[in-house]
This record gives structure tokens, sequence and C-alpha cells, in this order.
């Protein structure tokens, strides 16, 4: 009969509430578990388990949940905290501590997860999310998510990181939730709240390198490998020798989070950095993995890779020669409305910035799909076509791409209002599964920079030269924040207040007519219509959707029209019998614009007035500069 997984590796408690030590330590000399207790700490010698090659493990009996201990590998080295720790309470350098994975009284047992179809992810940083930076203080937000449309949340990291403030991708405790924000309790509470009115919970992971500070991974055993190297720290060993167990390390702790945790999906960060020439590659047994648990579990979870290799090998599945992962982000669609909008034009923005981009990008998520790249100097990525599109994740804007700009602005400080809300018709309106940024949904003006609070001197001076180096392509190698300033932190959270004020007010509205649309319209979910792009100057874009015959056929054709210029456009519309009415323009008075428009949202406002383009002069519509509009074929 088969069982569901349970982590074996770390400090495990017993039903009879010893606790079994287990560590995989081939470079200690004399292993031992160094326990606290009220007496003092005692160090309990650690034998060999058979079988298992450098793995090594006790049980002590009269400790239980709570008990904080070390490894001590032998040789007069300092006492480690456990590579499996499942909290540090004391941060990357203090003591491991016991954690009862059953202390939580779940109250989810109806929830089964989410489809990936299904997703509107919203992405959120627990630290800058709200004044608190706790897991705690995000649970009373989750029901107005929830009732925007939002269907899941994304968390950035939140494995154990040195200090109380950082992005989360310099953890190096990765089964450890970081003490600052709650602890393994606060996060459990917060995925059971999310699932209570609605809303998945995805993790995101990494697995391309471990920080550097309080990293102690190396006394343990060969986890690194310099074979390859990555930008962000040395890359972990995941196919020279001694691999395999720095394999079941991660693939251990991927079956963890959604174990332990309940949650619903995992987002991989930056698989391109995860250096694989085994048979079966890394990825493949993730999501193998996962997919094996979850079924075992009755629950849907989802495996996401962020990937910039544009390959389509990520999504397909094993039995065509691919990695079989559930979706990935595609970054194409950003940078196509980033650059045509904002005009910028340095770093890898030199290859887009046309109304083109943002057409190739509707029509297919891979812009570069092996055509010549003028940022990278040679032919990038692969074709995309034949995969589904509920597949592929895009956003206007994510932590990386507003973080890793100097200042770290926001496109509300970048562009203006009906900017803003074409950019956002554009993404609610893409073929895609959407992923809105933490504050976006009001036209956060707030930066969001990069900060860290490291207590290494020495690191904090690389980290400090490093972000100027990395940012001299774009030309803003001397305007870069301290990242280790208090200041920076707390620039970079939301201002919750804006949300209820002009012209912030104008944003929320929009964000929450669209998803309404979106989760209304059949046509209007990945993969529910044929999809149709036409573009011309000065830079409209038309995407018709028409209805999928046998699936969707009930339902009337939709076409979105983007004028993405500061002229006016004249606009050849589709072809259709009945004539089109409005669905919703950005130009509404509602939403900030001029009020030329009247918008029709939803069944809620099914008496409110439609304009109407008769047949006769439906053949070109004239659409003011930076106005989106969405119109449905008329009824007979």
């Amino acid at each position: 009969m088969n069982t569901t997984w349970s982590l074996e590796r770390g400090g495990q408690l017993q039903s009879d509430n010893s606790v079994r030590f287990t560590v995989w330590a081939p470079r200690a000399t004399a292993p031992a578990v160094r326990v606290r207790t009220a007496a003092g700490d005692v160090d309990h010698p650690l034998a060999a388990v058979d079988g298992q090659p450098g793995v090594f493990t006790a049980r002590i009996e009269g400790i239980g949940a709570g008990t904080d201990y070390w490894y001590v590998l032998g040789g007069g080295a300092p006492a480690l905290p456990d590579p499996v720790s499942r909290w540090q309470p004391h941060g990357v350098h203090g003591a491991s501590r016991v954690v009862d994975p059953a202390s939580h009284t779940w109250t989810d047992a109806g929830w089964s997860g989410i489809r990936v179809d299904e997703l509107v992810i919203y992405e959120l940083h627990v630290g800058t999310f709200t004044p608190e930076g706790t897991f705690a203080a995000v649970i009373p937000r989750l029901a107005n998510l929830r009732s925007l449309g939002v269907t899941a949340i994304e968390i950035m990291p939140v494995a154990q990181f040195p200090g109380d403030r950082n992005w989360g991708y310099d953890g190096v405790g990765l089964y450890a939730v970081q003490n600052t924000y709650g602890g393994p309790d606060g996060l459990r509470a917060l995925v059971d709240a999310a699932h209570s009115v609605g809303l998945a919970v995805i993790l995101d992971v990494v697995y391309n390198h471990v920080g550097p500070e309080g990293n102690y991974l190396d006394a343990f055993g060969p986890y690194f490998t310099e074979k390859y190297t990555t930008p962000w720290g040395r890359a972990l060993n995941y196919d020279d020798a001694d691999s395999d167990e720095v394999r079941r390390f991660v693939v251990d702790n991927a079956l963890h989070w959604i174990t332990e945790y309940h949650i619903d999906g995992l987002r991989l960060d930056a698989v391109h950095g995860i250096f694989d020439f085994s048979a079966t590659h890394l990825l493949e047994e993730i999501a193998d993995a996962v997919r094996t648990q979850a079924a075992l579990l009755g629950r849907s979870v989802v495996v996401i890779g962020e990937s910039d290799l544009n390959d389509p090998k990520l999504l397909r599945d094993q039995s065509e020669f691919g990695y079989g992962l559930d979706a990935q982000w595609s970054d194409d669609f950003h940078h196509a409305v980033h650059a045509l909008f904002t005009r910028e034009s340095n770093g890898y923005y030199v290859d887009f910035g046309t109304i083109d981009a943002i057409a190739d990008a509707l029509r297919e998520p891979f812009v570069y799909d092996g055509r010549y790249s003028r940022y990278r100097r040679r032919r990038h990525g692969a074709s995309s076509r034949g995969l589904p599109r509920r597949r592929f994740v895009v956003a206007i804007q994510n932590h990386d791409q507003v973080g890793n700009r100097a200042a770290g602005e926001r496109l509300g400080s970048l562009l203006t209002l009906a900017q803003v809300r074409v950019a956002t018709a554009l993404l609610l309106l893409s073929p895609y599964v959407p992923l809105i940024f933490m504050g976006d949904e009001f036209g956060e003006t707030n930066p969001f920079q990069y900060f860290v609070s490291h207590g290494d001197e020495q690191l904090v001076r690389a980290v400090r030269e490093g972000r100027r180096a990395e940012f001299a392509s774009f030309g803003w190698g001397e305007s870069v924040p301290d990242p280790q300033d208090d200041a920076t932190f707390a620039r970079s959270k939301l201002d919750w207040s804006k949300a209820t004020r002009e012209p912030h007010s104008f944003v929320l509205a929009l964000y929450r007519d669209l998803l309404a649309l979106r989760r209304d319209e059949p046509l209007l979910r990945p993969d529910g219509a044929t999809l149709s792009v036409s573009h011309g100057n000065p830079g409209w874009i038309t995407l018709l959707r028409t209805p999928i015959p046998g699936v969707t056929s009930y339902v009337k054709p939709l076409v979105a029209v983007f004028n993405c210029s500061d002229s006016e456009a004249c606009v050849p519309m589709p072809t259709t019998h009945q004539g089109w009415h409005l669905r919703l323009s950005t130009d509404a008075s509602a939403y900030g614009g001029s009020g030329c428009a009247t918008a029709f949202v939803s069944s809620a406002q099914s008496d409110a007035p439609r304009r109407l383009l008769e047949p006769a002069t439906a053949s070109v519509l004239h659409i003011a500069p930076w106005t989106a509009s969405l119109y449905q074929a008329a009824a007979d």
C-alpha cells in the first residue's frame, strides 16, 4: 500500500516523545548531537547508519518539541545548526529547535488545491506587505484579496535568512521558517487562513544557490561543486560525486513544504541556475515527487519554474523528453510592455520597445523563440507553439523587475495613470496566468528596493559593490540605495492608505472589474478561446477571442482593443453581423478617465447602459490615446 512521504532527516519527534536526530555528514570525524537541557548542554554520539554512507543518527529520550540542539562534527570544530532544521529561533548562527509538525490543528480538510487555469497570482513579500511584517499581519488582508479576484498568494522565500530583513533569496536554512516572520506556527496559521477564504498558497523556493552568511553546509558534506558558477553564489552539487544526498536534501525540501505546511504550489527560483547533467534532471525529479505526494494527499499541487531561457522543455511531458513542470514564468511579456510604455532601451530592454513585440507576446509567450537577440548577441529561445497558455505566468512587474532597478521604482511612478490602466488591461486581458505584484492593484508608488541585514561587514561591502556593478549596463551604477540601510527597507513597505484615495482608488476599481470579467467570461480564461492578434501604427492592438466549437460555442466573441500610443488610433474592427457592445473601457470615469465611455462589467450591473457599435459603423473604431476597451458581439 502506498503511504505518503515523511521527513527522515533532522530532528524528528517520535511517538514516545523522544527525538531521533539524523544527519548526512560525511566530513564529520566524531559526529554528535548537542542537546540543551535544564541541567546544561549534553553531547550524544551519533552512530553510522548501515547502507547509507555518511549518514549518522541517534535517538534521545526525555526531550521533545521545543528542545534546542546543534551538531558537533569533531576535530575541535564549533557546534553548528542542523542543515535540516525546521526552526532557527535565534537566527542563522544559533541553535536549531525541534518542532512538532503535527502541532497545528488544521481546519482545511475540505480544501483540495487549485488548478493552473484557475490561477490569478498575487506575489507578496511578508516583511513589506504590512507595517508589522509578519505572517499574522497578512491574515486580515486575505479576504480582501479574494474579493478582489485573486485566487492564490505567492509568498517570496521564507527560508531562514540572516538578520530580520531580506528579500529571502539569501536563505541558508532551507527547512526553517524565518523567525522574524513568525516561524513555523505563523506560516501554518497563514496557510490555513488562506484556505479558509478560498486562496491557494504558492511558496517561492530557492534551489540554485544558498546564501553566504550562516551557510555551514560545507562542514557537513560536498553540497557544492566547482564545476559550475552562478551569479548568486556557489552552485549546488546535483550531478557530481556524492550528489545523491544533495538531491535528496532539495527534493525532500519540496515535499516538506507541501506535506507539513499544506502549500499548494512551489515557484522554483531561477532554474537556469540549476546545473544538472544527470540522465534525470533535478527539475523532473522534483516534479515527479511532488505530483506523487500530492496524489497521495488527495490535493492538487503546482510546480512553477522561473527561467530566462525561453525553453519549452521545462513544460513538456517526460514522454516528450521534458521536465514536466506545470507552468513557468515568461518574462518577454513584461519586457515588451515595459520597454514600449517607459521608452527605456537599456539592458535587455534593447530587444523590445515596439508595438510588434507586445503583439508577438500576446500571440506566443516566447517572443524570442530562436530569433537573434541584440542584448545577448546570439539567437535565443525556442518555440512555445502547442503548449497551453495556462502554463505561462506573466506580469507587468514583479519583485525582480521592480526591485532590480537601482531605485526600485514601480510603474505607478514611471507612467501616467492612463498608461497604468492600459498596462493593467494588457495583463488581465492577456491569454496567460496573470501575476500581480503586491500594491499594483492600487497603483502603489512606494518603491520596492533591495534590502539586507547581514552581520558580516565584509559581506555588506561586497553586496553594495555587486549591486552597482550589476546595474552598470543600465546606467544606474551610481544611484543604487544602500541595501543595508534601515531606510531602504522602510521605503519599500506598502502604504495601504492610498487604496482609498484618488487616483489609487481608480486603479483598484479597474483591477476589480477586470478580474470580475476574467472570472465570469469563459473566453477570457486561459485556453478558453481561439485567439487572433492584429496590430498597427501608431500603436494599436486587437486581441480577438472566438469560441472553441463544442467547448465555448454558446458565448459571443470578445475583442480587446489597446491603444498604446500618444495619438488617437483608427482601429479596424473584426467583422460581426451583430455589431459590438462595450463591456469595459479604461477611459471610464470610474477609473479616472475622461468618462467618454461607459463600462458594462458584470451581471450585477445588468441594467447599466451600453454603447453600441452598429454594424455599419463597426468597421473602424476611433480610440483615444492610452486607452483599452473590451467589446462583445451584440446579441442577435
